[in-house]
């Protein structure tokens, strides 16, 4: 049994850890961080400060906001505990201090903690090999009203994976309305959808004269991303300090 601190536990995504954890998984959340006073319906102690928690635990998961981060991520390099970073939207300097954190402990970081959503970026990448220069490229996402980011973290995760896999300098286009002028080829296309309650939704096109190939995810529901991360906090759990992500979970499919 994997012991968890959830910082952030009283949020969407840690409330909907805490459900799974609940109704059956290898791991179980010991103490959490939040600066929430909202903890109706937790049945584990919860810390403003992370730093403060007296409660042994293994592994730290961190579903935030970005202001939240560099203290949790102190707080793992003072307890040498393994760290799984699921908050998106980091500044650079926050980045640093995470890469920093991976010398000294196990860090686990994916733009999305969709199992699913991790073989899609191998696939864009396969497919990208295949059909650049003969298709345009387009990235279509959309997310719920409430969120704060556009192009969402993950939208611009498919796009450096598409840049990763073409030679020639590739341009990301966020907004057609001012340019009057044919498309380029180096162009990636990049639009943000923001309605309603929709959970994430990512769709990659490639575009010829004569066909269109497209290569989506939908998330059902918030639980998939929590799953990943329980699945990234057992990963962690008994590796040697560095830095880790969900393609290395991943990778081991598409090496069978």
């Amino acid at each position: 049994m994997t012991k968890i601190f959830m910082n952030g536990c009283c949020g969407r995504m840690g409330r909907a850890i805490y459900e799974i954890t609940k109704n059956g998984s290898d791991c179980t959340i010991v103490a959490g961080g939040d600066i929430s006073d909202n903890t109706d319906g937790l049945d584990f102690p919860v810390f403003k400060d992370p730093s403060a928690c007296d409660v042994d635990y293994d592994v730290i998961i961190d579903f935030s906001n970005a202001k939240a981060v560099p203290a949790i991520v102190r707080t793992a390099v003072a307890k040498k505990k393994p760290i799984v970073i699921c908050t998106t939207a980091i500044d650079d300097e926050t980045l640093a201090l995470i890469d920093d954190a991976s010398s000294v402990v196990p860090v686990f970081k994916s733009a999305n903690m969709s199992y699913g959503m991790n073989v899609v970026f191998e696939l864009v990448a396969q497919a990208t090999k295949a059909l650049y220069p003969g298709f345009d490229i387009e990235v279509v996402e959309a997310h719920h009203n409430r969120k704060l980011d556009a192009p969402s973290g993950t939208a611009m995760t498919i796009a450096d994976t598409i840049r990763d896999n073409i030679s020639e300098e590739m341009e990301l286009v966020y907004d057609r309305h001012d340019r009057s002028q044919k498309r380029s080829k180096n162009e990636i296309g990049m639009s943000a959808i923001r309605g309603g309650n929709i959970v994430g939704e990512h769709e990659v096109y490639f575009i010829s004269d004569e066909e269109i190939v497209k290569i989506s995810h939908s998330a059902m529901t918030r639980a998939v991303f929590g799953s990943g991360a329980l699945t990234a906090a057992s990963f962690l759990k008994d590796k040697k300090p560095g830095y880790y992500s969900m393609k290395d979970i991943v990778a081991g499919a598409f090496n069978k």
